[in-house]
């Protein structure tokens, strides 16, 4: 079934993903938004890993192994952010980022 979607397919849906991410960190203020638009950029490299691993190594594994290795660092980061959030929200009862300027307890 992948044999007949080519390269370029998969490098299309991963830069819209990518620049969706980057877009979506520079405009949006909400810290939500920003984490989400943070782990669809994460996601956009996934997919790169695991396109020129199938197409330019399909016998090997590393890009296999470097997808899960970001999998591993997005969850920590996303349960680093999600606990920061919820301290800001419970200081601040509200999570805009202009709303944020020092992290005082």
């Amino acid at each position: 079934m992948i044999e007949g979607i080519g390269i370029e397919h998969f490098l299309v849906v991963s830069t819209l993903m990518f620049f969706i991410g980057v877009c979506g960190f520079i405009i949006r203020r909400n810290l939500i938004t920003m984490l989400m638009s943070v782990e669809l950029i994460l996601n956009s490299v996934n997919i790169n890993f695991l396109v020129f691993n199938r197409y330019l190594y399909p016998d090997q594994m590393q890009g296999h192994f470097f997808s899960l290795f970001i999998v591993g660092i997005a969850a920590a980061e996303a349960s680093v952010a999600i606990a920061l959030i919820i301290n800001i929200y419970r200081n601040l009862n509200n999570i805009d980022v202009e709303n944020v300027s020092e992290m005082k307890y």
